[in-house]
């Protein structure tokens, strides 16, 4: 066996040897034929390769034409476009112009309009009153044409002696009746007629005659004195005589009074009128009387003129029978309406033309009055006003004397003008003065100040509307409180009317009262004639042109009097007040309080609650008094109350004038004792003295012309506390005095004073300051005004809704009418998005409005979100790199609109914190060198991220979200610290206090237990350990992956905080998003559908419920990086990311819906029909006898399905397998249900069992304890029964068994 398996072996390595040798030339011939196809294929591609070389240049040839093709013909279109829209911008103005013709020609149509609208108005009121002139003109034509024919004819009806002797002659109805034409009016002309008809006079004629002529009548009277007299004389005939001559003896009576009754001598004019007219007297002896006065009247009065209103009243109501005169009103009715009025035909013409030229001799009189008072007026005027602009006030006197003499002569032309209305003449031309506006230039008029538009600088006296409100519109007490409250202020206001009669002035509310008359400089008086005054006031200009002196003002001697009088009153007044306090001690105790809280009056509602309160229920003497002395004594330190107490003094005073009076005296000594004594001490005291004086001139309580008087004295001895007193009079009150109109040109005067000596004297830097603060705030510089942007109308209304009605209240109410605009137009369009994100023209307030508007909008306009968000990020980052302090309120402002947007789902928090670290990031080097975008000293952007913040950094806690802001909070500090770490800020100039308090504000707010770091080094130290933690997890992450593979998507850095986190995160911002719109609809109280709207928002709420899920998502997403080759790389995001993040996102959601939901039984079986059960019970037992054979039978499970068809039900019984899902749980339950009935009646049983066994026991021993008796039917045992009842379990759980 050995010797021959060695050759076999020896063959078979000799086949195997070679057969790999022709293996080994077989390769190496399929090498050689693979060398020479790739030989061939090189060959190939290198002649390809040439050939794609000529193509290729052919095409790039080609491409370069079409290229160059394509530019032409971009160009050609772009001049086709542009040419046409310059077509189209021409057609557009040229739409404009004719639109503004249109509205242009319909204004003037609607001028035109109401023009004649208003004509016709005054036409037809001009008529009314022509048609009532002439009705009345008929009916006293008529009225005397008919008395006087009565009256001549009177001696024809007159009764005979018979008649007499029916009458009552008694003396005492007689005499009474005589009595009663002394002081007869015309409410009894029926009682006086009825009582002469009665009476008979002729005894009395006499007396009767000398009661009429000395009856004190008034004009309305003459009437009826006219019509007795009448009757008088158609009843007796002596009595026309005996009148005559007892008119003749009353005038030449008149003729010795030097000073004759103005209103008696026009009554008896016009009563011996009367008589003439209407035939008592004859026309020859009625008009020489009437003539003889009126001419005497005349005569007298050429020159004076006080008489003049005599002569009207005799022309109006006599004159067109007497002098036949024809007024201007009646002759031009006449013409215009067509109207014929009655002639004269009582007195002829002839018998008229006397007295038409003696009246029209008085006219011309009285024009040369007019004339002469109008140029005295103009002299005193022009001498006035130099004075007013050398010197800056007027003396008292010649004050006076001016308004005297211009309400003379405003008098005297009303009644030229009413006489020459009267006669029919035209009115003298009076030349207007045009040396002023010559001289001056267009002055302002002091002389009447309460003109409006006659001086008004830009802004008007008050700051603003708020001020304006506060100093003038005061309470009206005297509609509020009844007049009993306050009658003995109405006994001081006659008293003191009377004494200023006499020569005493008011009080110093009233303007120049009588403390100015103590107070002020008495300057000389002007009380002589024109040209003697014309010349000394113009030696008064030339002295003071030539200097103005700046000597100390000497206080006036009295002022010692006048203050010790004070006190003494002030003295009495506490003795009196300690008496009364023992009689009135709960009133005192009221009083007491009412002070005590007066320093707690901080606004205008309470001043003025405490006002009505003061005046309701402690009006009385004393109470006054220490009311002043509380106001008086407000401490220092509360200069804050000095405008409020003083609107307390201007609301009382049309109740109380006292108060104003009492405070404004001790006010004045007080001024006084601190000029006087000149000390270094109580500044304090002194600046709240005359700021006190500044806020109670400001309500017109204390006079302008004291309070400039007062700062004449500061500026006399400017130096010191004078100067500080009197820059805090200027701040308080200097506006108001110099752009009032009869303090202005005063005011300034003493400015210029005041800015001169600041300039001759070498005053402190601080004083200085003050000095120049006060004169501009009193007269600021001009300054040019902004030319307004002209904008197309619906822009203006775009504005007007985001900037000025967006509130709170108003946010659906501009949201509806933002979608009613022409989106479809790309300008309009624009310039909202515009708008929107010149976040900064919005007021600070409303910003949240604007992000809540915008939330809104994108429901309807989905890429204004997009553009206005990016347009706000946009303007972020210019902020952070231009880098101008103008720009800081814009900066803030689109930085709570970031918060904003955040907080109304507009974007995610991943650009909330891009932003954030952007700011402490951004042009900051990290060696701490210093940058040009961020210098070490510019604190600017910590209040950016403060204010953002502030804005959304609460919903920051919870999920991802909180461990960003958390990572952020690490590296703010260091930024923060970094900037206090910087060699700016020393002990002299130390870090801002307000930017530590706004920092630990912020913080505090967002992480309360957050533990804060003391320096830069351990910043910077917790900054590395957080960085090392990450790339520690980092580590950890790449190593559970295996090798130096991405990190798997959706994987967040610390996967078991996240998970623990995970499921509070989108409730967090859910909640987050429900507060910030549930609150907003919360404030919006006046909505009327609240509670549909709340439910809206609940619905959109849940929708955002899967952004918000999505949000952590992608915050998630953000922070992952991926290592590759050892080192830290970020993984791009990829479009299908999306994809990803989505199927994530509802696995997570459907995790959590699941989680928390509790499991329900469904309840399978439903009750089956009464005729159903007995067909299943005969199947199942059919089933049962047919046996075991039939296994598709028997292996089934029967149900019932209903099914309805119309209105019938309709029941099918189903036999399913029970290798069905349906039928195996089904039949599974049913054994579960069965086997547990079991349990419990096997265990129901054994308790019953149980119960019996224990009774039966504790029976049997109860036995075995007595006796038992004689038991006859032992066989007869009745079985036992348990009293409670055992249950019985068959019964219960139905099924066989035994039954009791």
């Amino acid at each position: 066996m050995p010797a021959e398996s060695k050759p076999s072996v020896k063959m078979e390595e000799k086949d195997i040897s070679s057969f790999s040798n022709k293996e080994k030339e077989k390769e190496k011939d399929r090498e050689a034929e693979r060398r020479l196809a790739s030989a061939r294929d090189k060959a190939k591609e290198e002649a390809k390769a040439g050939s794609k070389k000529d193509a290729g240049k052919e095409d790039k040839k080609k491409r370069l034409e079409e290229e160059k093709k394509k530019k032409e013909e971009k160009e050609r279109r772009k001049k086709e476009e542009e040419k046409q829209k310059a077509e189209e911008d021409q057609k557009k103005k040229e739409e404009e112009e004719k639109k503004q013709q249109e509205e242009l020609q319909k204004k003037l149509q609607e001028d035109e309009a109401k023009r004649q609208r208003e004509e016709e108005a005054a036409l037809l009121k001009e008529k009314e009153e022509g048609h009532q002139l002439h009705q009345e003109a008929w009916e006293r034509h008529q009225g005397r044409k008919e008395l006087r024919n009565r009256n001549q004819n009177a001696h024809e009806s007159r009764p005979e002696e018979a008649f007499f002797s029916r009458l009552d002659s008694s003396l005492k109805k007689n005499t009474a009746f005589v009595k009663k034409l002394r002081t007869l009016t015309e409410q009894q002309r029926d009682a006086l007629s009825n009582d002469f008809a009665s009476l008979n006079l002729s005894k009395y004629i006499g007396e009767a005659v000398s009661s009429l002529v000395e009856a004190k009548l008034k004009i309305s009277d003459v009437g009826c004195a006219v019509h007795l007299c009448s009757l008088f004389h158609q009843r007796y005939a002596e009595f026309a005589p005996l009148l005559l001559q007892a008119w003749k003896k009353h005038f030449e009576a008149r003729k010795e009074d030097k000073a004759p009754n103005v209103s008696k001598l026009r009554t008896d004019l016009r009563f011996i009128a009367e008589l003439t007219i209407v035939g008592l007297f004859t026309d020859k002896e009625g008009l020489s009387l009437i003539y003889e006065q009126l001419k005497n009247i005349i005569g007298t009065d050429r020159e004076t003129h006080t008489h003049v209103s005599v002569v009207i009243s005799f022309c109006k109501h006599c004159g067109d029978d007497i002098a036949g005169l024809v007024p201007r009103k009646v002759k031009l009715a006449a013409e215009k309406f067509c109207l014929t009025f009655p002639p004269s035909e009582i007195i002829s013409s002839e018998k008229q033309q006397p007295f038409q030229n003696l009246l029209r001799e008085y006219f011309t009189s009285l024009t040369k009055h007019l004339k002469k008072d109008h140029r005295e007026l103009q002299n005193i005027e022009r001498q006035n006003r130099r004075i007013l602009h050398s010197k800056g006030e007027l003396s008292e006197d010649r004050h006076k004397q001016y308004e005297e003499f211009a309400t003379s002569y405003q008098k005297l032309l009303a009644n030229t003008q009413s006489l020459a209305d009267l006669l029919d003449e035209n009115m003298p031309e009076l030349p207007q003065d045009k040396t002023v506006q010559e001289e001056h230039g267009p002055g302002i008029d002091i002389f009447t100040p309460g003109k409006p538009g006659e001086y008004e600088l830009e802004g008007g006296i008050w700051e603003d509307e708020d001020a304006r409100n506060f100093y003038e519109n005061l309470i009206d007490l005297k509609a509020f409180v009844p007049a009993i409250l306050f009658k003995d202020n109405e006994k001081s206001s006659l008293s003191k009317d009377k004494e200023d009669t006499k020569g005493t002035f008011s009080h110093p509310a009233a303007g120049s009262g009588g403390s100015r008359a103590r107070f002020s400089l008495l300057l000389p008086s002007d009380g002589r004639d024109g040209k003697d005054m014309g010349t000394t006031e113009d030696l008064e200009l030339e002295l003071e042109a030539l200097e103005i002196t700046d000597e100390p003002l000497e206080l006036e001697g009295g002022d010692e009097v006048e203050n010790e009088e004070l006190a003494k009153k002030l003295l009495d007044e506490q003795e009196q007040e300690d008496e009364e306090a023992n009689t009135g001690s709960h009133l005192k105790l009221i009083v007491d309080a009412f002070i005590q809280q007066l320093p707690n009056c901080v606004n205008r509602d309470l001043i003025d609650k405490a006002a009505m309160d003061f005046c309701m229920n402690m009006n009385t003497k004393s109470n006054r008094r220490k009311l002043v002395r509380a106001l008086f004594t407000v401490p220092r330190q509360r200069l804050d109350l000095l405008p409020f107490y003083s609107r307390l003094v201007a609301t009382l005073h049309p109740c109380m004038s006292d108060v104003a009076e009492d405070l404004c005296s001790m006010l004045k000594g007080d001024f006084r004792f601190h000029i006087r004594k000149k000390d270094q001490i109580n500044i304090e005291t002194k600046n709240k003295t005359v700021r006190f004086i500044g806020e109670l001139s400001k309500f017109k309580m204390f006079s302008k012309t004291d309070t400039l008087h007062c700062l004449k004295m500061l500026l006399s001895d400017f130096t010191h506390h004078h100067i500080e007193m009197a820059c805090t009079l200027l701040e308080t009150c200097g506006r108001f005095l110099f752009r009032s109109p009869d303090s202005h040109l005063r005011t300034s005067v003493l400015l210029e004073q005041m800015m001169r000596k600041k300039q001759a004297q070498h005053l402190d830097a601080r004083y200085v300051t003050m000095v120049e603060n006060a004169y501009y705030y009193c007269n600021p510089p001009p300054i040019e005004k902004a030319v307004k942007k002209k904008r197309p109308p619906l822009q203006e209304y775009i504005r007007k809704l985001l900037y000025k009605d967006l509130s709170k209240v108003t946010t659906e109410k501009v949201l509806r009418q933002m979608r009613k605009l022409p989106w479809q137009e790309p300008e309009v369009k624009g310039y909202l998005i515009c708008c929107m994100i010149n976040i900064w023209n919005v007021k600070y307030n409303s910003i949240h409005c604007v992000a809540n508007l915008l939330a809104g909008l994108v429901a309807y306009q989905e890429d204004v979100g997009i553009h206005v968000v990016d347009g706000v990020l946009e303007d972020i980052r210019l902020g952070m790199e231009v880098n101008q302090p103008k720009f800081n309120q814009r900066r803030i402002s689109s930085a709570k609109f970031l918060g904003e947007l955040y907080n109304y789902r507009m974007v995610e928090s991943a650009v909330v914190f891009r932003t954030l670290f952007s700011f402490i990031s951004f042009g900051v080097n990290q060696d701490g060198s210093p940058s040009s975008l961020d210098p070490p000293e510019h604190l600017f952007r910590i209040r950016l991220v403060c204010t953002l913040l502030d804005t959304c950094g609460q919903y920051f806690d919870r999920g991802s979200s909180k461990k960003k802001l958390d990572c952020f909070l690490i590296y703010f500090q260091r930024y923060i610290w970094w900037k206090k770490s910087v060699d700016v800020w020393t002990k002299d100039h130390p870090f801002p206090i307000d930017i530590d308090y706004m920092i630990s504000d912020t913080l505090e707010l967002l992480r309360p237990k957050m533990r804060l770091s003391c320096s830069l080094d351990e910043a910077t130290k917790q900054v590395t350990d957080l960085e090392r933690e990450v790339l520690v997890k980092l580590g950890m992450a790449m190593e559970k992956d295996g090798r130096s593979s991405a990190m798997s998507e959706g994987e967040p850095l610390d996967e078991e905080d996240e998970d623990e986190d995970e499921e509070g995160a989108a409730d967090t911002e859910e909640q987050s998003g429900n507060e910030s719109e549930m609150n907003e609809q919360e404030e919006d109280e006046g909505s009327e559908n609240e509670e549909e709207e709340r439910e809206e928002e609940e619905e959109e709420n849940t929708d955002y419920l899967t952004d918000s899920n999505k949000e952590n998502e992608t915050d998630e997403e953000n922070n992952e990086v991926t290592i590759r080759g050892g080192g830290l790389k970020h993984v791009a995001c990829a479009e299908d990311e999306d994809f990803i993040q989505a199927l994530d996102k509802m696995m997570l959601e459907n995790l959590q819906q699941r989680s928390g939901e509790a499991v329900k039984v469904h309840q399978l079986d439903v009750a089956i029909p009464l005729q159903l059960k007995s067909q299943l019970k005969k199947s199942s037992s059919g089933q049962q006898c047919m046996g075991e054979g039939d296994s598709d039978i028997s292996d089934t499970m029967q149900f019932v399905m209903l099914t309805r068809k119309g209105n019938k039900q309709q029941y099918k019984i189903l036999n399913v397998p029970l290798s069905s899902h349906l039928a195996a749980n089904h039949f599974n339950q049913q054994q579960a249900e069965q086997e547990e009935r079991m349990r419990m009646k096997k265990l129901t049983l054994d308790i019953n069992e149980r119960q019996e066994q224990e009774d039966y026991q504790e029976m049997m021993q109860s036995f075995a304890q007595r006796p038992a008796p004689a038991n006859t039917n032992r066989e007869r045992r009745p079985r036992y029964q348990h009293p409670k009842g055992a249950p019985n379990a068959d019964l219960i759980f139905k099924t066989g068994g035994r039954r009791r």
